[in-house]
């Protein structure tokens, strides 16, 4: 019988420390753990619906594939862990903090910089917000995308890094990324704090998520919660993979912070409901 598996992808190399540090601590607890490192959450999320791996690491992205993917299959996906850094997260729309532009009407006609074509948090969401607030990104305004590490869901800050500089430099009337990158730019000089501000805000969602299909073993899968959720930020052992991974504490999963992100899908036909890949530009 083969160890619990983990799909996680490699959009760093710290993945492979974290998921090695993770593996032995739970050989430490009696829990046969391995784990799988994908180059895409594409991949990833269709290897999982074959059962090549027993959970995946999921982008929020990829959690609607993997949820639609398995629905198109008579199957159910279900979220069992997430970062405390997972929950409760927005975006932003920047604009030069001297820019005559006092709403998102005013980008009417100019250029919005994002992220990768597949970046929840830098093109789905933000576009989606806009369209909301009347501004349709297919008509009204030019997208700058910036498609660096596609496949890879916006888990990096390299397309956001480079949409700012676009907006900074003049290239794009408004940027927009993950409302904790604006501290981040600032901090590390890409910008200066006081050159932009924000012009309109999402909604809050939820980001990463651990994700199970129906089928997988319960009693092994709870066990797997267990110890996650057990882990503590002042066990010497684990903090610093915590840290690496960005979180203090492991949380039940739950779905509710998905839901504006599968209306963005939809609306941005990234997605079909059985989980097709539709975007023009995105890999498949």
């Amino acid at each position: 019988m083969r160890p619990f598996t983990l799909g996680a992808v490699a959009y760093d190399p710290k993945v492979v420390t974290i998921w090695e540090g993770f593996g032995n601590w739970f050989g430490e607890q009696g829990f046969d753990f391995d784990y799988v490192l994908y180059s895409g959450y594409e991949a990833q999320a269709e290897a999982h619906l074959t059962g090549h791996v027993d959970v995946t690491w999921d982008s929020p992205l990829a959690w609607v594939r993997t949820r639609r993917l398995a629905a198109a299959a008579g199957r159910t996906a279900r979220s069992i862990a997430m970062r405390d850094t997972d929950q409760d997260l927005t975006s932003v729309v920047l604009v030069r903090a001297d820019a005559d532009i006092a709403d998102v009407g005013a980008l009417r006609g100019g250029t919005v910089a994002v992220g990768a074509v597949d970046s929840p948090q830098a093109t789905l969401l933000p576009l989606a917000h806009l369209a909301g607030l009347g501004l349709d990104p297919d008509s009204d305004v030019t997208v700058l995308r910036h498609d660096v590490m596609v496949t890879k869901h916006g888990d990096h800050i390299g397309g956001e890094r480079d949409a700012v500089v676009a907006l900074v430099e003049g290239r794009a009337d408004a940027a927009c990324i993950i409302d904790g990158n604006q501290l981040l730019f600032a901090r590390e000089g890409t910008v200066d704090a006081d050159a932009l501000r924000i012009l309109t805000r999402t909604a809050p969602y939820d980001h990463c998520t651990m994700t199970v299909l129906d089928g997988t073993e319960s009693g092994v899968v709870d066990r797997f919660i267990e110890l996650l959720l057990g882990m503590s930020f002042d066990d010497p052992e684990v903090r610093p993979l915590l840290e690496l991974e960005g979180l203090r504490e492991w949380r039940p999963g739950r779905t509710s912070g998905y839901d504006q992100l599968e209306a963005a899908v939809d609306r941005l036909g990234f997605y079909g409901p059985d989980g097709r890949i539709l975007a023009a530009g995105a890999p498949r």
